[in-house]
């Protein structure tokens, strides 16, 4: 079955450089990919954006920009002015979705509302910045275990009653089905996203239990959990949303097997568990 909507997420195969992803994917006849700063920072920019021209793939999203809560000024400041580098970064790469981990609760704060707003504040400076140069800001809301130390942000329709302060174009939300598969009013906030226009991502990972130690390195492989990939890839295709699907898995049992294998695994389990 057609692949052609499929997208990996480098953080699935970190094992893999760049360039063995790109080879990687295009040899499945997969053709997009998403980016991570810090690896893409480390290949060069310029250098990955070239890579993927001239394999013909897509960049679908690059990860991350984002973590807005402090209140600090300075903080604040370096915040603003590193999301800013991660749009030009974005520009450069050719994909219109900087993905944004909004940030947790600083040390001491127990005011996650406020919190919430000094997020929205922060993309009121950068949507402008960010539209003008052809990205999207993509906030993504977490699952409320993360709502500490890294999202306090945590159901869609939480990101939305930030993102809809904005222009469409600007800012949309990123559906992942690890982060939202157990909230009862998930179709209503994926029907309500895509009724405007604001899905700017839709990524997959399983949901499998127990999670370990930590938490952060838990996501698994499609089909090895309890979530009904293939019923979320309906709705969010219901809304009209025809982008790339994107499978995003931080789990060091992947990492620690060979890359292409984990690739074709992932391109068998998408068409039996998402198609």
């Amino acid at each position: 079955m057609n692949l052609a909507r499929l997208s990996i997420n480098q953080e699935t195969v970190r094992q893999l450089s760049i360039p063995e992803l790109a080879d990687g994917v295009t040899g499945l006849g997969i053709t997009g990919i998403g980016l991570w700063r810090a690896q893409t920072q480390e290949y060069g920019v310029e250098a990955a954006a070239k890579l993927v021209r001239d394999a013909g793939l897509t960049v679908t999203s690059l990860c991350r920009g984002g973590f807005f809560t402090a209140s600090d000024p300075a903080e604040r400041a370096a915040a603003l002015a590193d999301n800013r580098t991660a749009i030009d970064e974005a520009a450069t790469l050719g994909t219109d979705t900087l993905v944004l981990v909004s940030g947790g609760l600083p040390a001491g704060d127990r005011d996650i509302a406020a919190a919430r707003e000094r997020v929205a504040d922060a993309i009121a400076e950068l949507a402008p910045y960010a539209g003008e140069r052809g990205v999207r800001l993509a906030i993504e809301p977490l699952h409320p275990m993360y709502a500490s130390d890294r999202c306090v942000v945590s159901t869609i329709g939480q990101a939305l009653d930030i993102a809809e302060r904005f222009p469409a174009e600007q800012v949309g939300v990123v559906v992942d089905t690890y982060h939202i598969w157990w909230d009862d009013t998930v179709a209503a906030g994926i029907a309500r996203a895509g009724a405007g226009g604001r899905i700017a991502s839709f990524q997959l990972a399983d949901w499998i239990t127990p999670l370990p130690e930590g938490v952060l390195l838990g996501r698994g492989q499609l089909g090895d959990g309890c979530i009904d990939l293939r019923g979320f890839r309906e709705q969010v295709d219901a809304t009209g949303f025809s982008g790339a699907i994107e499978v995003e898995i931080f789990n060091p049992s992947l990492w620690a097997r060979d890359g292409a294998e984990v690739l074709a695994e992932i391109a068998g389990r998408y068409r039996r568990h998402v198609l």
